[in-house]
């Protein structure tokens, strides 16, 4: 039977669109419908517009509805994606700009530091509400998380509530798409062992056609000098995160190095290899973001202000309607991973992909019960992580401080605790790095400017 699958933000310019089309490339979901719900009314037509051109133009049996009714639209759902932001720019921007008179500057702060702490306490009364009416609505229909902050929102809804809930985040994949192009590679032979939190998962092993991948990789850094220069196969495809620094017209390996000086820094000193773009990994390791780095401008990590993402946003609104009129879809994967997950359920077919899960063993390192981030397997029986994956002692430890922030700052969302968002503040390797009287100022102040958009606070 074609499943439902409901997308709450489904509003969302940068998610929807490829969302929709990565469920046009694959077979199993062509009779599926897609019910787009938003608290926002005024894109949900234009995404409605957008399924019915796909349908046209590829002939698909797709259908798709508008709604900006929660219920309504779970109603009935087999899959329910998530991707919203609780107060949009405008909570944002004081996600921002207040750490940032208090010396702490985020490259994204969407995950962790003061940033993602404060975001979570907004999002996760929003999530927790959804999962009680999917408990009531659609109850054995998957929640398939695609917001930020990732592990804190997960572990909310899978502490609270019955709903099954997976965290789908890309970061593993693109990784794994850079390194294909570092090795000269085929991408379907590399294989992963990951264990960490999601925007720092940590591949602890790699194989490449049978061979050791980290050899071939510390191989290559070895040889950067000479070796850089070397062309890459092709030219990295718009939206990876990569700046072309070499001369002249060709991509090459070294700039594909120079994209990803933080995870190879952290590979030289653990012998493992983050999966994450370097402006999600140096949020977790505050040595990156300091004065003395330019703000991680050595390490070529840019800040990412409000008015970048609003002209984001304007460039994704653009693309869309530029797709609108195409004579055809695109055929290229984004990259996503949900029209995957639900067609290895719908097919039976065993797929191995990165998730984010409840730890039942497959991350050793980390409490029992937290969300982690490793490999996993999805079928018609359902979903469960994969090898047990250990990472190095001294690279574990810093892992299990930011578990435990993470478990704060979830713990003052339910709770609406005050004190306990000073404790995440001050677990957290990014927020805690200042003065404590001044963490505790910044708290405060980071609560304050977001009353409106944080209930349980008041």
């Amino acid at each position: 039977m074609a499943p439902r699958i409901t997308i709450v933000g489904g509003g969302s310019y940068q998610w929807m669109p490829k969302l929709l089309v990565d469920i046009a490339n694959t077979p199993s979901l062509h009779e599926a419908e897609i019910v787009v719900e938003d608290v926002n009314p005024d894109p949900v037509p234009t995404m409605v517009a957008w399924v019915e051109r796909i349908a046209e133009l590829r002939g698909l049996p797709i259908t798709a509805r508008g709604t900006t009714e929660q219920r309504d639209a779970l109603d009935g759902a087999d899959y329910v994606v998530v991707s919203i932001s609780t107060g949009g720019f405008a909570s944002m921007r004081h996600d921002l700009e207040i750490p940032a008179r208090y010396g702490i500057r985020q490259s994204v702060g969407d995950t962790v530091g003061p940033g993602g702490i404060v975001r979570a306490l907004r999002n996760i009364p929003v999530f927790l509400g959804i999962a009680a009416d999917m408990g009531e609505c659609c109850p054995d229909a998957w929640l398939l998380n695609l917001t930020n902050p990732m592990t804190t929102l997960c572990r909310a809804v899978t502490r609270e509530t019955e709903i099954t809930t997976v965290g789908l985040c890309h970061e593993v994949t693109m990784t794994r798409f850079v390194l294909a192009m570092l090795l000269d590679a085929d991408f379907r032979e590399i294989e992963l062992e990951v264990a960490g939190v999601n925007h720092l998962p940590v591949i602890t092993e790699l194989g490449v056609s049978g061979a050791d991948g980290f050899e071939l990789l510390r191989d290559l850094l070895e040889h950067q000098d000479t070796r850089g220069g070397e062309p890459l196969a092709f030219a990295l495809p718009e939206g990876l995160g990569h700046e072309k620094v070499s001369e002249g017209g060709t991509w090459t390996r070294g700039d594909l190095l120079a994209g990803n000086r933080v995870k190879l820094e952290l590979f030289r000193r653990f012998g493992v290899l983050p999966a994450a773009g370097d402006r999600h990994l140096v949020e977790f390791f505050a040595g990156f973001l300091t004065e003395e780095s330019g703000w991680g401008e050595r390490w070529g990590v840019q800040l990412t202000t409000i008015e970048d993402r609003e002209a984001w946003k304007d460039r994704y609104v653009a693309e869309l309607a530029r797709m609108l009129v195409a004579p055809e879809i695109s055929t290229m994967p984004s990259g996503e991973l949900v029209a995957a997950l639900i067609d290895a359920r719908l097919r039976d077919r065993p797929r191995t992909i990165p998730v984010n899960l409840p730890n039942v063993g497959q991350c050793p390192d980390f409490p029992r019960e937290v969300v982690v981030e490793s490999m996993g397997t999805v079928d018609a029986a359902g979903m469960r992580g994969a090898h047990a994956a250990v990472v190095p002692p001294g690279l574990a430890e810093h892992l299990r401080r930011v578990s435990a922030a993470q478990e704060l700052t979830v713990q003052a969302a339910i709770k609406g605790d005050r004190g306990l968002v000073f404790a995440a503040m001050l677990a957290d390797p990014l927020a805690g790095r200042i003065d404590v009287d001044r963490l505790q100022t910044m708290t405060d102040e980071m609560l304050t400017a977001t009353a409106a958009w944080l209930p349980r606070f008041g």
